[in-house]
């Protein structure tokens, strides 16, 4: 009889080709066998009849803010969030206190992690005028998933907003460099425009369409130029996404959960806590992100977890910081989108496993295939489920999408083969490890 350490039986399993009711055997934390497993034998097995098994969700676009405020948050409730909300790993931004910007803070974050995650992480490396010229080797260092460059909005010392720096990163190294694509100079233009405690809505005024339409225009002229592969984070524009759609050849594209669920009444009903860069826009974007996502236009989506405590969200505009909470929210908020008949879950899949492995270069993650890591996400697409903030684990405690009424809802997480959640119960201690990416050295 043949053994394995974990049988998932008879679930409704989103493979690469399709969806398939079969039973999935793994074996020291891989993917071993696909199909018909009745005859074999497992130390744990799972009924996962009536349920769909995805491989591992990865949110590619977290900020956990560690170092930072652990009133806020920190890694070890960020990834704890994670867990709960089912997603298997994600990827973290470097704007903390201090930045991740060289080589020995890299060496504290990936030790830092150990112990400390409760799903996997990647490592985000920030681009700042003082070492561009060490990004080469910053992007090859173990577990980087991508060099991160504020174009616009930055925080701390990581603006990179002229062109002829622009160019100096792009020339660099040679991986997909991720972009946060706003025009510094046309904000710092329009910015004497607005007084504080203007009507909130301003902020989508602010930061106006052609402010990132302009930053996109900038950076595909230089990609182009220098031949460099982009990533464009959070596209928030009908413009942008049509534009993109002919720089396949050097860029990729990311769109927000938000961009894709909210619209502009959002600033009425949430004041600051709908408050975000780039900014939620009217309906029309929204129209055109999920059109974006039909296409196959849109790369990966995610969800810039970026939290603030309540007393920065709640001061008035535009001295309210900028960012939302998102990393346990979004898979339960893309499940009821597939429920609402908006895309599929082998699209959803695609989107937050496959997409972000392809773009990134993720070794050993992104399909439900066999050789792959045991990683997954069981869902139930007729659980019905409101988002409450007493379920939400980040210190700030709170989310935009509170009361938000979803159908869809993951109900286990599968970490390498180990129940890690089940039914809102975290299983264990964190085993979370740095991910690993295909050009990094100690892949």
């Amino acid at each position: 009889m043949t053994s394995y350490d974990l049988i998932l039986r008879g679930g409704a399993c989103v493979l690469p080709w399709g969806i398939e009711t079969t039973d999935v055997g793994v074996r020291e934390g891989r993917i071993a066998a696909l199909g018909d497993l009745r005859t074999a034998h497992a130390a744990n097995e799972v009924d996962c009849r009536g349920l769909h098994v995805l491989p591992g969700l990865i949110d590619a676009h977290v900020h956990l803010r560690d170092p930072g405020d652990p009133a806020v948050e920190d890694l070890a409730h960020g990834t704890k969030g994670a867990l709960l909300g089912g997603l298997t790993a994600v990827f973290d931004m470097p704007n903390t206190a201090p930045s991740i910007t060289d080589r020995e803070r890299l060496d504290w974050k990936r030790g830092y992690l150990e112990g400390r995650a409760w799903v996997d992480v990647g490592i985000y490396v920030g681009a700042s005028q003082k070492n561009i010229d060490e990004l080469g080797m910053l992007e090859l260092q173990p577990n980087v998933c991508a060099v991160k460059v504020f174009a616009g909005s930055s925080t701390g010392d990581l603006l990179v907003g002229d062109d002829a720096s622009l160019e100096r990163v792009m020339r660099n190294g040679r991986r997909r460099i991720c972009y946060h694509s706003e025009d510094e100079y046309r904000l710092q233009e329009r910015k004497p425009q607005f007084k504080s405690g203007m009507p909130h809505r301003n902020h989508m005024v602010w930061r106006d369409v052609e402010c990132a339409f302009l930053g996109t225009r900038r950076l595909m002229a230089l990609a182009r130029k220098t031949g460099r592969p982009a990533h464009i984070l959070h596209v928030s524009t009908a413009e942008e996404l049509d534009y993109l759609k002919d720089f396949r050849d050097v860029c990729t594209v990311e769109v927000l959960l938000n961009h894709l669920t909210q619209t502009d009444e959002a600033y009425d009903r949430l004041g600051g806590y709908a408050v975000m860069n780039p900014p939620i826009r009217d309906e029309r974007h929204l129209k055109a992100a999920w059109a974006a996502v039909a296409d196959g236009t849109v790369d990966v989506v995610g969800s810039d977890h970026a939290p603030h405590s309540r007393a920065a969200k709640e001061r008035p505009w535009p001295d309210c910081a900028a960012g939302l909470t998102g990393v346990q929210t979004i898979v339960p908020l893309m499940l009821d989108h597939v429920s609402a008949g908006r895309l599929s879950l082998s699209r959803l899949a695609d989107l937050m496993c496959a997409g972000p492995a392809r773009v990134y270069g993720v070794v050993g993650k992104g399909r439900l295939a066999a050789g792959y890591d045991a990683d997954f996400t069981i869902v139930d697409m007729k659980k019905r489920r409101s988002i409450e903030e007493s379920w939400i684990v980040s210190p700030c405690g709170w989310t935009p999408f509170a009361g938000h009424d979803c159908t869809g809802w993951p109900v286990m997480t599968i970490l390498r083969g180990a129940v890690a959640m089940r039914e809102d119960e975290v299983i264990g201690a964190p085993r979370g490890t740095a991910v690993r990416f295909a050009e990094a050295r100690g892949a």
